[in-house]
């Protein structure tokens, strides 16, 4: 979704072409496990696929499971009012085992030094900004968002609007990467769109 006062101003963060004829939405919480194993797969995804999908993350932290998960967010956020959302993201899940079980206090240090490994350079900015209303309305308002779509674990995925609820075989998806390739690659074809060579032999996909 494009900025508005309803999301603080901050944009949906994206990989690939927002724009393009096969969209992936997921809702996570950066401290949830089982995010923390599909990032890999999905981050893969984006790499493999480019512009020929577009790749949205929204926030969804489940803090009455994961304390840290609302500050967390908070911290990619406010790395992306500096251009390195994606690269504060992938850090935070790489990383997750190390931040999930500190204290405010010694989590708020570690994003820190997170955000300088992220590239961020105005550090200042960035521990301004891990209070910022702006960011508060935007995590807010990807929650809505969610609820709106039923969401309520995660993480949970959307292609082109439609819930994963099963792979093409009909067994259940529950964030995994070569099932939702395999729905990627179909709905491309369904688009005249030949899915990426390498991504077609590992899913079997003609």
């Amino acid at each position: 979704m494009a900025a508005s006062d309803q999301n603080g101003n901050i944009a949906d963060h994206t990989l690939g072409d927002p724009n393009a004829n096969v969209v992936l939405i997921e809702y996570g919480d950066i401290q949830c496990p089982s995010c923390g194993g599909a990032h890999p797969g999905i981050k893969q995804i984006t790499e493999d696929y480019g512009d020929k999908i577009g790749f949205i993350f929204r926030n969804f932290p489940l803090t009455s499971a994961h304390p840290n998960a609302f500050a967390a967010a908070t911290a990619a956020e406010a790395a992306g009012l500096q251009g390195k959302y994606w690269e504060m993201h992938n850090i935070l899940f790489e990383d997750q085992n190390t931040w999930s079980s500190l204290s405010a206090e010694q989590r708020t240090s570690k994003f820190i030094d997170y955000a300088r490994q992220s590239g961020v350079t105005d550090q200042a900015k960035f521990e301004s900004d891990l209070s910022a209303g702006s960011i508060s309305t935007k995590i807010g308002f990807d929650q809505a968002v969610a609820r709106q779509k039923e969401v309520s674990a995660t993480p949970t995925f959307f292609l082109n609007g439609e819930k994963v609820d099963s792979d093409t075989s009909g067994k259940l998806v529950q964030g995994d990467a070569s099932a939702i390739r395999a729905l990627i690659d179909r709905k491309l074809k369904e688009n005249n769109i030949e899915p990426p060579a390498s991504t077609a032999a590992t899913t079997g996909t003609n």
